[in-house]
C-alpha cells in the first residue's frame, strides 16, 4: 500500500467533518473518493496533504508516518496535489508556474505539459488561458513535482466536455505509466470509466469501498450519494 489512513478524525467546532476514517490506496492504481456534499472528502484531502491537522488517527505514506506533518514536509515526502478551485498564479507565465514545482529545463516542462495535452507557449501568461487550460496547467505542475502519490481534487469541475474527455485519456495514460492517483470526483460516469477502486464517504466515514460496479449497486450508496 502506498497510503493508509487509520481511524482519522477531524472536528471543526461542533461539526464532526471526518469520523474514524480508515482506508488504503494501492500503488499503480486510480482510487476515487466520492460521496455527497459535506461527506468530508476535501477535509480528508487536506489532512493527508498537511493543510489540516487530524484530531486523532494515523496517516502513513508507504512506511513513513506523516500524521500532522507540515504541508511542505508532506510534499517533500512524495505527495503532490491539485485543488477544487484552480490555483495557478495568473500573473505568471506558464513556464514560471511550472518552475514553482521544480527547477526544470524548458524541454522537461514542455514534455510534462504535452503529457496533459497542453500546447500553449511557455511565455503565455496564465490569465490568458481558459479555465480548462488552467486546470491542465495545474495538473501538469503537480506532475512535474517529484511525487509518489498524485491527489486530484475534482479535476473535471467546471470544464467543458472536450477537456473532460482529455482528462479521462490523460489519467488512463498516467495509470499505464505506473502513477498512483487518488481523486475526488462528482461525475459518476467519469469515475466509473477510470477507477480501479472507489471509496464512498458519508458523514465523514467510509460507507463502502471496492470495485466500481459493486459499489454503485450498493443500496446504501444509492441512498447516501444518489438520494434514492
Amino acid at each position: 500500500m502506498i497510503l493508509s489512513l487509520k481511524n482519522v478524525s477531524k472536528s471543526f467546532g461542533g461539526v464532526q467533518a471526518v469520523n474514524r476514517c480508515t482506508f488504503e490506496v494501492k500503488k499503480n492504481t486510480i482510487t476515487s473518493l466520492i460521496g455527497p456534499n459535506g461527506a468530508g472528502k476535501t477535509t480528508v484531502f487536506n489532512i493527508i496533504s498537511g493543510l489540516a491537522c487530524p484530531d486523532s488517527g494515523t496517516i502513513k505514506l508507504e512506511s513513513k508516518n506523516i500524521t500532522g506533518l507540515a504541508a511542505h514536509k508532506i510534499a517533500k515526502s512524495g505527495i503532490s496535489r491539485t485543488f477544487q478551485l484552480t490555483k495557478v498564479f495568473r500573473n505568471l507565465s506558464v513556464r514560471d508556474n511550472m518552475l514553482l514545482a521544480k527547477r526544470a529545463s524548458d524541454n522537461e516542462i514542455k514534455k510534462t505539459l504535452k503529457s496533459v495535452h497542453f500546447e500553449k507557449p511557455l511565455d503565455t501568461i496564465a490569465s490568458e488561458l481558459s479555465y480548462g487550460q488552467q486546470r491542465l496547467l495545474e495538473i501538469a505542475r503537480a506532475l512535474l513535482m517529484p511525487h509518489e502519490l498524485l491527489m486530484l481534487d475534482e479535476p473535471t469541475a467546471g470544464v467543458n466536455p472536450r477537456v473532460r474527455h482529455e482528462m479521462r485519456t490523460i489519467l488512463r495514460k498516467l495509470r499505464k505509466e505506473g502513477k498512483t492517483i487518488l481523486l475526488i470526483e462528482h461525475d459518476m460516469e467519469f469515475v466509473m470509466g477510470i477507477s480501479n477502486r472507489i471509496i464512498v464517504l458519508n458523514e465523514g466515514r467510509v460507507l463502502r469501498e471496492g470495485k466500481p460496479k459493486g459499489v454503485v449497486k450498493d443500496k446504501r450508496v444509492l441512498e447516501a450519494y444518489l438520494g434514492k
